[in-house]
């Protein structure tokens, strides 16, 4: 299949590039404030996750003229749907500073699609398949206030605008930070309630790239941050997605110098959280050495070992973030390459995994529960492999196949002799 990297206005294809990418794309067409950015189809995203040089020189170019620094956004084909929204499964990396780290923000991108958290919510709506990750690359804009409209209450139904909204930028509002201002207004976009929130946060842009919290002064904690004007540019927006993609939207916005810019709109949904990720660490360094010290893979030869090892995607952990978790459905099989690890069962800690170890390959044959948590105990880097990559392989190659049936027969004998 061809990769794809294309202006929103080009990205028309559901199938290819996701709906948040074509949902964008149809913004411009209607004439919608959207900021610069471009959309890869997911056969491209996950070909720069896995290193690809022609993948990155193809993303490279198409970037080179957009303004950083750069939100990196997931908009895989089968998230933000009215009955599976993914809310708080997909990631989105904030403020990337420079071109060259668009390739590593996109890599963790397509990891959060291929989670153990995205794979549970995927069994639990039933889409148990393969992720294709389209992403949006958008210039990040620096807002005064963002929120979250709603052109039907989500809760009762009726027919009225529900706005919250904050100062900075509107992750501080999906992710829960703050208790956002409130508003209602009917279809004519009078104004049927003004509530204030508690907004003691702003989400800011660092200079070097990532975001941080910044405390807002009192007086503005309590001070609702839309005014008539702005409500009303909110309402006029909210009548031209109804007419440019139909009724009950969710739609996200910013306002920046005085203009009211869509960032997405899609069809109601229950979750509305969203998360966001610290910039990826270095590119893989030797996946074929570390491949060659795990013992389930150690009787494959160099060719065999090189085969798998194209497949491994590196993945970046920062200091206590449970890697895996016990009991839920498992993604992805994990070597060690820089950092520590701990690992637990039941709430009892049983080992200290460092470089070179390994956890998960069970995942690889049946995608079933976790047996423990493993959280990083440092900086963790790891090379995963994802059971949707591995299969197709074993499928296609009985040679490899029948050296780890018996890689595991020797497990299972030595488990029975002790």
């Amino acid at each position: 299949m061809k990769q794809h990297v294309v202006p929103f206005a080009k990205a028309r294809d559901a199938a290819l590039f996701g709906s948040k990418a074509v949902g964008l794309g149809n913004a411009v067409h209607h004439g919608l404030a959207v900021p610069a950015g471009v959309a890869l189809s997911g056969d491209l995203v996950e070909a720069v996750a896995g290193g690809d040089e022609k993948a990155i020189e193809r993303l490279a170019a198409a970037i080179a003229d957009l303004p950083a620094p750069f939100a990196v956004r997931s908009s895989a084909v089968d998230e933000d749907g009215a009955a599976a929204s993914f809310a708080g499964q997909h990631l989105s990396v904030l403020n990337v500073h420079t071109p060259a780290d668009v390739p590593g923000a996109v890599r963790e991108v397509w990891w959060s699609a291929n989670s153990d958290s995205a794979i549970t919510y995927r069994q639990k709506v039933g889409l148990f398949t393969k992720p294709s990750v389209g992403v949006v690359v958008q210039t990040l804009l620096n807002p005064d206030v963002a929120g979250v409209m709603f052109t039907e209450h989500p809760v009762t139904g009726a027919d009225e605008r529900l706005i919250e909204a904050s100062w900075g930028l509107g992750e501080a509002v999906v992710a829960g930070l703050v208790v956002p201002d409130h508003f209602r207004l009917d279809r004519a976009g009078q104004v049927l309630e003004r509530k204030p929130g508690r907004k003691r946060i702003a989400v800011r842009s660092l200079p070097n790239g990532g975001t941080f919290e910044e405390q807002v002064p009192a007086a503005q904690v309590t001070q609702l941050c839309l005014d008539d004007a702005r409500l009303a540019s909110l309402a006029s927006l909210a009548l031209q997605c109804e007419k440019a993609y139909g009724p009950r939207r969710d739609i996200e916005w910013a306002m920046q110098d005085g203009t009211l810019y869509l960032l997405q709109c899609r069809a109601v949904t229950t979750g509305q959280s969203r998360s966001e990720a610290p910039l990826p660490g270095p590119p893989p360094r030797d996946p074929v050495a570390a491949l060659q010290r795990v013992r389930f893979f150690a009787d494959l030869d160099r060719r065999q070992t090189e085969q798998i090892a194209r497949l491994l995607k590196q993945r970046h952990f920062a200091q206590g973030e449970t890697v895996i978790r016990e009991g839920s459905g498992a993604a992805a099989f994990f070597i060690i390459d820089s950092g520590e690890a701990a690992v637990s069962s039941k709430g009892v800690a049983i080992n200290t995994l460092g470089p070179g170890d390994h956890f998960g390959e069970i995942a690889l044959i049946d995608g079933g529960p976790r047996s423990a948590t493993v959280v990083a105990t440092t900086e963790l880097v790891c090379y995963g492999l994802t059971f949707w990559e591995f299969r197709p392989l074993i499928e296609r190659n009985g040679a490899i196949a029948w050296k780890l049936l018996q890689a595991l027969a020797k497990r299972l004998r030595v488990a029975e002799q002790g």
